[in-house]
């Protein structure tokens, strides 16, 4: 579907306050987070290490601030984190450039892929066998488990993929679990085999954090955690579904099949400490 600038917007403040929510989750067990505002979005901070560690949301309203970029910098930079933008292709062109002449290197691309949400979705269901429950204190663990299992054994179908130390996962997702978004989990005749997360906000569906055990892959796990979450956006009112994957990766071939088309790029500028 076409994507315009005003949408395009939105997706991207969507994803500055989920990278905001796992600081929030941080900062209330006690950690140590920064969030500053730039350039209409936000730099955020949560722990060193952690991919939610960006700047998103901006190139969209205001102009960049290059002495509030130079005290983010500082900042990141004290905690040995490089300082990561996330910067849509529909972002003005002025903040892709201001990025480059500060000495930021171009580090990869992300797929931002949408579709429009509709009544069917309220309905769909999952492939036989394959049940999706809202996470509980009860399940907690099996949620913790799976999403380590998942993400620590890429399934290789992106020459972009790479494994991830299992105790650098187990923090990621500990941290996710504490931002407070509603997380998901996918049983196999009873047996935990998958798990999502996702958030929804103002009429979009930001759909993250989905992965399938290695032993219960190609059964139709994350198809059925996929089409439980599009129907809880139905129910919450949203009208887009939105989903970022690596370039050429098979979580992309897995939303095109089910009607997901790329809206547009994100480019991964990075600048490491001097």
């Amino acid at each position: 579907m076409f994507i315009d600038l005003a949408r395009a917007a939105r997706i991207e403040q969507g994803e500055a306050a989920l990278a905001r929510a796992v600081a929030d989750g941080v900062a209330a067990g006690g950690g140590v987070v920064a969030v500053d505002p730039i350039a209409g979005g936000y730099a955020v901070l949560a722990r060193p290490g952690l991919p939610t560690n960006k700047v998103a949301g901006c190139g969209f309203a205001d102009p960049l601030d290059l002495d509030a970029l130079a005290a983010i910098e500082a900042t990141w930079w004290a905690r040995g984190e490089p300082v990561r933008f996330e910067l849509a292709t529909l972002a003005a062109p002025s903040m892709h450039r201001a990025l480059a002449g500060r000495g930021y290197l171009l580090d990869g691309f992300e797929h931002v892929l949408v579709r429009r949400l509709g009544p069917a979705d309220a309905h769909a269901e999952a492939a036989a066998g394959v049940t999706v429950e809202e996470v509980t204190p009860a399940t907690a663990a099996d949620w913790l488990r799976v999403s380590v299992d998942g993400f620590g054994h890429p399934d290789g179908a992106s020459p972009l993929d790479a494994p991830i130390p299992t105790d650098v996962l187990a923090t990621i997702f500990t941290d996710l679990a504490a931002a407070a978004l509603p997380r998901y989990l996918a049983r196999v005749a009873g047996v935990p085999a998958g798990i999502a997360s996702a958030r929804y906000a103002d009429g979009v569906v930001q759909l993250c954090g989905a992965a399938t055990a290695p032993a219960f892959r190609r059964r139709g796990v994350q198809r059925a955690l996929l089409t439980a979450r599009l129907a809880h956006a139905v129910a919450a009112g949203c009208e887009l579904a939105v989903v970022t994957t690596s370039p050429a990766s098979q979580s992309q071939a897995n939303v095109m099949r089910v009607g997901f088309a790329l809206g547009y790029a994100r480019a991964v500028w990075l600048r490491p400490a001097p």
